[in-house]
């Protein structure tokens, strides 16, 4: 008898089905697990939100709510429940209110405000992990990993001071810059990845940018805009070169982000190929058009860019499966800019991997966009 069935037949057995933690995980003998969303609790409503979206049902007569799926025996995301129409993530640990973490999951995942980011606001959610989800080999503590050099650099083409956070095992070296500094620190834990792939002789030594961007005017600069071309070949790359003695030829230095970040990434190497010779993009948000323009922009204007030995490293969760401005989906807007960089003759390495968009997934993933775009030719 399934979980269901017990619960209707006797919702006594809550304490009992429950007392191994939830979700409730059966792995399966095709490859794949039937997992069991529970809750207990009033309300209107009650929807499973972040890395995968679905309505949870009220058993006739009680207060259970679930949810069951057959989902990839290896996937990895994170989620949390909901009873309103709020979009915002939980902002405490805690297992009640409107929005919330799992109460019977102790696996929790913590988004951390940028505390140079007055207004960014802390999150929480839920880690699903089943029995097959990749391996992270290259998140272990790294064994001198330093919090890193806060700068300020002010920028004319933003209108204001940036924050940057600076890692670097030396100078001279090539430059990674990095958007959405805190949580790539925090939560990706780039830095870790970064010292541990160095120390096993696997990428070279690279100094780090980390771009803190603040919250209320991210979407408008993270994006295919002048504005950002301008503070990365007039501003940061050349303030860079002063102080790190960063290259400023020859394409050695790097470029990342992930979501709006990945898409900034992309149009910094495609713009300025004489800096940036390789791009990582995670979930990049190849969707987005500047106004009065149709979507997916950046991918139609590839066609008009000069060929050039930029590589790139694009991926996507393959439950990125919502309609997007548009109406295309993650999945298709980055399979279309991956056919499009190829066609123009770019060196394109490409991961579906089995997640949504989640920094979960973007932390392990990381690691195989570094070693793919510094990888000998």
């Amino acid at each position: 008898m399934g979980i269901i069935d017990r619960l209707t037949a006797d919702p006594g057995l809550w304490t009992e089905i429950t007392a191994s933690g939830l979700p409730v995980i059966e792995p399966r003998d095709d490859g794949q697990c039937l997992v069991t969303f529970l809750w207990r609790g009033d309300a209107i409503g009650t929807r499973l939100c972040w890395g995968l979206w679905d309505e949870l049902t009220r058993l006739p007569g009680t207060d259970i709510w679930y949810l069951a799926r057959v989902l990839p025996a290896d996937l990895r995301t994170v989620y949390y429940l909901a009873h309103d129409d709020d979009p915002a993530t939980p902002a405490t640990s805690g297992g009640s209110g409107l929005r919330h973490v799992d109460p019977g999951n102790p696996r929790r995942v913590h988004f951390p405000a940028d505390p140079v980011d007055p207004a960014d606001q802390e999150g929480w959610a839920s880690l699903l992990e089943l029995p097959g989800a990749p391996a992270e080999p290259w998140l272990g503590v790294a064994a001198s990993s330093v919090a890193g050099q806060p700068e300020i650099l002010h920028s004319e083409a933003f209108g204001g001071d940036r924050h940057l956070t600076i890692h670097r095992p030396g100078t001279g070296q090539p430059v990674l810059v990095v958007f959405d500094a805190y949580n790539a620190q925090k939560v990706l834990r780039i830095p870790e990845t970064l010292e541990n792939l160095t120390a096993a002789g696997r990428i070279p030594p690279l100094t780090t940018i980390f771009v803190h961007l603040p919250d209320d005017t991210r979407d408008d600069h993270l994006s295919a805009v002048p504005e950002m071309r301008d503070f990365l070949s007039g501003e940061l790359m050349p303030w860079a070169a002063t102080h790190l003695g960063a290259p400023l030829d020859g394409g050695r230095n790097l470029i990342a982000g992930a979501s709006r970040g990945g898409l900034a990434a992309v149009w910094g190497a495609l713009e300025l190929p004489e800096l940036f010779g390789a791009a990582i993009s995670q979930s990049g948000s190849f969707w987005w058009a500047p106004p009065g323009e149709d979507p997916e922009w950046l991918t139609r204007r590839v066609t008009a860019v000069p060929p050039a030995g930029t590589r790139f490293y694009l991926d996507v969760g393959i439950l990125e499966d919502r309609p997007l401005p548009g109406g295309s989906t993650m999945v298709q807007v980055s399979r279309r800019m991956r056919d499009a960089l190829r066609a123009r003759g770019f060196d394109v390495t490409w991961s579906e991997y089995t997640g949504a968009h989640d920094y979960v997934n973007w932390r392990r993933t990381f690691a195989d966009g570094l070693l793919a775009v510094t990888a000998p030719r």
